[in-house]
């Protein structure tokens, strides 16, 4: 059994006593000898490249007409359709094509609607290639639990990191938020630290690693919880005004961003921000905030933006004609990675069942992300202190960038990063 989840003993018993799906299906033989039972149909996908495949369907469930992530869960769930279509026209996984547009759901970004989509799909996907907030993805991990629904997050909580169903890429906030501070003492000489967040484990678990690395480097630290929604930010507004902290790492949707960032500007402020990656969008460079951005604010990343030249951000561009560019399209695509791998390993031992999937999962010591994360990344057998992977980047504002950013720091460890002992979720 694979160290993410060492210390809770029922997920290996419940694979040990489970002969069956989770949803109760019982397993079967499908293409090729492979054994398969939930969301794996002999029958072709509705778009199918080669009707003479089965069909994998894997659900997705995103914030996409009205929530505070909509401008980047929208491209993120377009690349991940481009994605999976392009494992399509490469043949496909194990007698299969893979199908992401049947179940698709929009969770608002409210975790009580994401688990009543949820509920409505899952007997019918074998995987969720998209849960979209960590949060709301919260709200249905007893069940991913329960059925053994292996799923990839449009988030980066530590929480994941000890999820065994769960197969995260990249770096995750608390450690995205240490680095930052770390890269803030050292470039800019910073001696005092606000974090300035959403509530939940997004925004405690940035303001978290914010802590842990500003204790270490005995600087003096402040925490300022606000609320999603452009009128709700007074409050730290005043925080950041009348503290002066010398950084602000800023952990919430890209428009109370702008209006932190304006007002606080407007109000005198002259120190850092530093957004956490979900904070950005390229339209703030658009926004009645945008001189104060460019002046005062800098992006952390977990990987590098649309314009790299890799072999997966390439194959990404050319998968997307036409678009306008935004990272939400590079970290759907990257994400993607990981559950590729899982079914292809899956496919090799012969088992698609849901039980399949994760026992495919726990074999894995790394995947190949075509250049979009250093070596290394990826690995899901090893203990989570073992496979955090703990890099991250900096990007500042640059109007001429295809997604308003260009890249100031490359990927690195900062020396809080580099020592943590990583034992439970940072926000616990």
């Amino acid at each position: 059994m694979s160290g993410k989840r060492f210390a809770v003993i029922f997920v290996g018993a419940l694979a040990l006593a489970s002969c069956r799906g989770g949803d109760g299906a019982a397993p079967q033989e499908g293409a090729g000898g492979i054994k398969v039972d939930v969301g794996v149909t002999k029958e072709a996908c509705p778009n199918a490249v080669d009707k003479s495949k089965g069909c994998i369907y894997l659900g997705t469930i995103s914030d996409l007409t009205e929530g505070p992530f909509k401008t980047l869960a929208v491209p993120i769930t377009d690349a991940q359709k481009a994605f999976w279509k392009r494992v399509n026209d490469k043949g496909g996984i194990g007698g299969y094509e893979i199908d992401v547009t049947k179940y698709v759901k929009d969770n608002k970004y409210n975790p009580q609607i994401h688990n009543q989509v949820y509920q409505e799909i899952k007997g019918n996907v074998l995987a969720l290639t998209q849960t979209l907030g960590s949060p709301t993805t919260a709200a249905i991990l007893p069940d991913l639990e329960n059925t053994q629904m292996v799923s990839v997050p449009a988030s980066w909580t530590s929480l994941w990191g000890f999820e065994e169903v769960v197969l995260e890429s990249g770096t995750n906030y608390c450690v995205e938020s240490m680095n930052t501070v770390d890269y803030a003492v050292e470039k800019l000489g910073v001696k005092s630290v606000m974090a300035v967040h959403l509530a939940g484990d997004y925004g405690d678990d940035a303001a978290a690693g914010a802590r842990i690395a500003a204790e270490k480097r005995g600087l003096s630290f402040e925490n300022v919880t606000t609320q999603t929604g452009q009128d709700n930010q007074g409050g730290a507004i005043d925080a950041v005004v009348s503290k002066k902290p010398d950084l602000v790492v800023l952990t919430t949707g890209p428009t109370d961003a702008a209006v932190i960032i304006g007002q606080a500007a407007a109000r005198g402020y002259k120190g850092k921000f530093i957004g956490t990656s979900p904070t950005w969008n390229p339209g703030l460079l658009k926004s009645p905030a945008a001189p104060a951005i460019k002046a005062l604010y800098l992006q952390s990343a977990p990987w590098k933006a649309w314009a790299t030249e890799s072999v997966g951000h390439t194959a990404m561009r050319a998968a997307l004609p036409g678009v306008t560019p935004n990272d939400g399209y590079t970290a759907g695509w990257v994400w993607a990675y990981a559950l590729k791998a899982a079914l292809e390993k899956a496919a090799q031992n012969k088992d698609l069942t849901r039980a399949g999937v994760l026992a495919a999962v726990r074999q894995l010591s790394s995947v190949d992300y075509e250049g979009m994360l250093p070596s290394g990344a990826g690995n899901f057998s090893a203990s989570p202190q073992d496979a955090l992977f703990r890099q991250s980047l900096i990007y500042r504002p640059d109007d001429a960038a295809p997604t308003g950013v260009t890249l100031v720091e490359d990927f690195f460890t900062g020396s809080t990063a580099k020592d943590f002992k990583f034992e439970k979720p940072c926000y616990q």
